[in-house]
């Protein structure tokens, strides 16, 4: 049995390069159980390798790894995965502490997934400070997208420490995706529907782009081409590195709620306020502020997930603006006039826009293969994102998470992505930023916290 690959998804694996690597990742911190035994982190990995009920999507390979993302392209079951490679063991030298996990995961980050297996991993790593553990699974983005891979994640955790029966990550049963191709005829019919789509879309994209250029509509809403240049603007490498934040979720709603901003709104206002201080002690701070992809689901309420379906929207970061209640007004302007103009699109369209505001970073990715220097515009600086989380404690096996980092991809003339995830009244900040377009990235983490400890007093 095989299936089809959805258009965004083809677009995550066209982009796939030793530097570009498009993989997601999360990276989960627990605590330990109450008197868990000397063997209890080796009895854990020796559980989680001997599981052999791998389901989807873990299970699932690309058919012909050279191809590329042609119209023949599918994914098939593997049925002999091997998890001694996909499951791996790491640990931390002593003391354990922020400083080691963060240097691990970003080396683990730097990696390129192997696009010959199931284009996933999942690593154990203990030695933390605490005496407990952490878990840092990768994936690649056309095999799962954020809101299903989260789905995923807490179907593999427990709301009880008691609960020492629930499934394994990898094998728990991923949200249902229609297979609309099966057997010999596969290729074919996975063709014929890339075409389709194509086709479908055409309408849908002439509409966005309209949209996108016309000059009409609310002077606040940012359209393409409207970033200004940084540092973020570059070409980047192969290494990267990974830092991390952690807020009060409570907090910050009602920082907005006083303001009549959204949770969102409030997040994006302290990345602005960051990056601003951030960029000004490296002498790199331009004029017009920068510009944020918002990637917004366009699922419908209930949806189960499976598969990248989402449009995106141009955010204003207020980074040209020093008093950070005038650089939230302004960035609440901005997302409610991308909003209204979303609002106006079909789900088609919203994904076709979404498709129109990344195609300028794709296209400066062929020049950054052959060491040109990325001439602009940019349609946007970086990207920011928002994932929702478990709303309750989650335990695995015991041990309490106490958090859960995303780690998300990088593009050239789009060096840093910070995605955030909300669990149990905190909002985790993942910063995974280019190892040498972005410096000192855990400062810009602390900065951050600097900024909502200013503006929450």
């Amino acid at each position: 049995m095989s299936q089809s690959i959805g258009l965004i998804d083809r677009v995550f694996l066209a982009a796939e390069t030793p530097r570009t690597m498009l993989h997601v990742a999360a990276l989960l911190r627990f605590s330990p159980p109450p008197n868990p035994g000397q063997r209890y982190l080796s009895e854990l990995a020796d559980e989680v390798r001997a599981e052999v009920a791998v389901a989807r999507p873990w299970n699932l390979k690309l058919a012909h790894p050279r191809l590329g993302p042609g119209p023949l392209q599918r994914w098939v079951v593997e049925d002999d995965i091997d998890l001694e490679y996909h499951v791996r063991r790491s640990a931390l030298p002593s003391p354990g502490d922020e400083r080691e996990l963060g240097a691990l995961v970003s080396r683990l980050h730097s990696r390129q997934i192997d696009l010959s297996r199931p284009p996933w991993e999942m690593h154990l790593i203990e030695g933390l400070d605490n005496g407990g553990f952490a878990m840092f699974v990768k994936m690649h983005h056309a095999l799962v997208d954020g809101y299903t891979g989260m789905k995923l994640l807490q179907r593999s955790l427990s709301t009880s420490p008691d609960d020492l029966e629930s499934p394994i990550l990898f094998a728990a049963n991923a949200p249902a995706r229609p297979s609309r191709d099966q057997g010999s005829k596969a290729p074919f019919v996975s063709a014929g529907t890339a075409m389709v789509d194509a086709l479908r879309s055409t309408r849908s994209l002439i509409s966005a782009t309209t949209r996108a250029v016309m000059p009409v509509g609310s002077a606040d809403l940012i359209r393409p081409h409207e970033a200004p240049r940084t540092i973020l603007n570059t070409r980047i490498g192969r290494s990267r590195r990974f830092a991390t934040q952690q807020l009060d979720l409570d907090g910050l709603r009602m920082l907005g709620k006083r303001h009549g901003a959204s949770l969102n709104d409030v997040s994006l206002c302290l990345v602005g306020g960051a990056l601003r201080t951030y960029l000004t002690e490296l002498g790199a701070l331009p004029d017009k502020p920068l510009v944020a992809l918002v990637p917004v689901s366009t699922r419908r309420d209930g949806d189960a997930g499976g598969g990248n379906v989402f449009g995106a929207v141009l955010a204003s970061l207020g980074t040209d603006l020093a008093d950070p209640h005038e650089r939230l007004a302004a960035v609440v302007a901005s997302t409610r006039a991308a909003k209204a103009q979303l609002a106006g699109m079909g789900p088609l369209s919203a994904v076709a826009y979404a498709a129109l505001l990344v195609a300028p970073m794709l296209a400066q990715a062929g020049l950054a293969a052959v060491g040109a220097p990325l001439p602009g515009p940019f349609s946007f600086n970086l990207i920011v994102s928002n994932v929702p989380g478990p709303q309750e404690d989650r335990y695995f096996r015991g041990s309490r998470l106490e958090a859960m980092y995303p780690a998300s991809l990088q593009l050239d003339a789009a060096a840093l992505n910070i995605t955030l995830l909300s669990y149990a009244g905190t909002l985790n900040f993942g910063f995974s930023g280019d190892r040498e377009a972005v410096p000192h990235l855990q400062r810009l983490a602390v900065l951050l916290g600097e900024e909502w400890a200013s503006m929450s007093r």
